[in-house]
């Protein structure tokens, strides 16, 4: 079976790196605005889970998979160049993409944190990590940031 932890956690740590680069990208595409407030708040925590992670990997002995990251760190900056209804700008369908797909990634490290503690028995395992606190922490997150999703939603596909 830890076989197959090693493997869900390499996963789970690469994907963690791509919501962690969408994050702060977005963050950086909207700065100076609320929205971008809330953006870089969730990117700091999000790189803070990244790191809680990576503890949680080391503690257990399990070894990171560099080429799965590099992969998905390659795939953010392939997913930059998606048309977005403008030549060479932001535009609202920019920022909704942005938001939607980070707030499935917060739901999805939600289910994660849930899985490790619950499933894995991870919180016997790791006894100095609080998935309690992680997964509630992951429901702050969502919350901030839902209503900019909406927002933005309403803006991108109502404004023509």
């Amino acid at each position: 079976m830890d076989g197959y932890l090693a493997i869900y956690l390499n996963d789970q740590l690469a994907l963690g790196i791509g919501w962690r680069e969408l994050a702060r990208r977005a963050a950086g595409n909207n700065r100076g605005t609320e929205v971008g407030d809330a953006l870089a708040h969730v990117a700091t925590e999000i790189a803070e889970d990244v790191d809680t992670f990576r503890s949680i990997m080391d503690q257990l002995g399990v070894r990171q998979n560099p080429l799965k990251t590099a992969a998905v760190f390659g795939a953010e900056r392939l997913a930059r160049l998606k048309p977005n209804g403008r030549l060479l700008a932001y535009s609202p369908l920019s920022r909704f993409l942005e938001l939607e797909v980070l707030t499935m990634g917060i739901d999805g490290k939600k289910q994660l944190w849930t899985t490790l503690r619950d499933l894995a028995g991870l919180a016997d395992r790791v006894p100095g990590v609080d998935f309690d606190a992680l997964i509630e922490r992951a429901a702050g997150q969502r919350s901030l940031l839902e209503p900019h999703r909406v927002q933005a939603g309403t803006e991108a596909f109502r404004a023509g």
